[in-house]
């Protein structure tokens, strides 16, 4: 059954990355017409679709999604979305779902280029660029990242791993650029998210994709920055999203 699974991953994934790469090249200049042309709000609603065809483009290898929130999240306030970090499949979702809160990422410089669509979107849609070998730049622009959010009431995604775990496996979370994030956005609420399962549609490499996995993103209790010491908030979010974590022998 395994082996057959497999078998049919071949066309499927084929047929996935027709999809996925003329969802890029197709949005690419969309953004760009919408962005220069029409400003910020149709930018923001054209990416908004752009995430939700990529997320239904998953469903081509039979993948499940879930989003699981029972909570409620503050309006009005900006939101550090914390989360574990397993892949490529983590980013679509969480900005489909969180939408809603005008998601922006802590993102490596190097996505800034050679990626349609993806690339111009962090560029331009509010996210920021870091150089993870320059500590200098990499301060300096979250700290301009923090205010602008504290000023617009937008919310930033971060996967303080730094890297996806190719396991599933949690790394270490790095607490320097989720510091410097709290500080400069005191009216902050940290929401903690746990994400499951989604290195598993790499099990195989990048082709073929695994088929019907299924992935879960739970939102755990936001927590208000100003409630606490950075070093207890750091502490519960990590916990909170490690224990969430599912293993499988």
């Amino acid at each position: 059954m395994k082996f057959l699974k497999k078998i049919i991953a071949y066309p499927l994934s084929i047929i996935y990355y027709l999809f996925f790469g003329s969802t890029l090249l197709i949005f690419q200049p969309i953004q760009w017409i919408a962005n220069n042309i029409f400003g910020y709000k149709a930018h923001k609603k054209v990416v908004d679709v752009f995430n939700g065809c990529l997320v239904s483009c998953l469903y081509i290898l039979g993948t499940r999604i879930t989003f699981i929130n029972k909570q409620s999240i503050p309006d009005g306030v900006p939101l550090i979305i914390v989360s574990n970090h397993q892949g490529l499949y983590d980013i679509s979702p969480l900005s489909w779902f969180f939408r809603k809160y005008h998601p922006k990422f802590v993102s490596k410089k190097e996505l800034g280029k050679g990626l349609p669509s993806i690339s111009y979107n962090l560029r331009h849609g509010g996210s920021v660029l870091i150089d993870r070998k320059n500590p200098k730049q990499a301060i300096s622009a979250l700290i301009n990242f923090g205010k602008y959010l504290e000023n617009s009431k937008y919310s930033a995604i971060i996967f303080p791993e730094g890297t996806r775990s190719r396991t599933g496996i949690p790394k270490k979370f790095s607490s320097n650029g989720l510091k410097t994030l709290v500080k400069f956005i005191p009216s902050a609420y940290i929401v903690p998210v746990t994400i499951n399962n989604s290195y598993k549609l790499l099990e195989n490499g990048t082709f073929p994709l695994a088929l019907g996995t299924h992935l879960t993103f739970e939102v755990h209790k936001p927590i208000e920055v100003k409630s606490n010491s950075f070093e207890n908030l750091f502490k519960k979010t990590e916990q909170t999203i490690k224990n969430a974590v599912i293993l499988y022998a």
